[in-house]
């Protein structure tokens, strides 16, 4: 989802293929392959975190398992915080 005026991008990420913390989990087929991918995926969540960064935006980042009522409790609060 993204808020163009204030710059604000959110993404809504999967335990499993974002590697959350809590949830996360590897297959043991082709295990190797997997560890390879998933790292990857987090990686690239780093470096699209900070790329929008660097051009003045806010990356908001959320896991599927989180409260969607919290969620966006939050992004409502940055949207209007820099809308202003």
């Amino acid at each position: 989802m993204v808020f163009p005026g204030p710059r604000v991008a959110v993404f809504v990420d999967g335990c499993f293929w974002h590697s959350c913390p809590d949830h996360a989990t590897i297959p043991k087929a082709n295990n190797q392959w997997w560890v390879t991918k998933l790292r990857k995926n987090a990686a690239r969540d780093r470096e699209t975190n900070d790329h929008l960064t660097s051009i003045g935006w806010v990356p908001l980042r959320f896991w599927e398992h989180q409260s969607a009522t919290d969620i966006v409790d939050v992004i409502e609060k940055i949207v209007k915080d820099r809308s202003h």
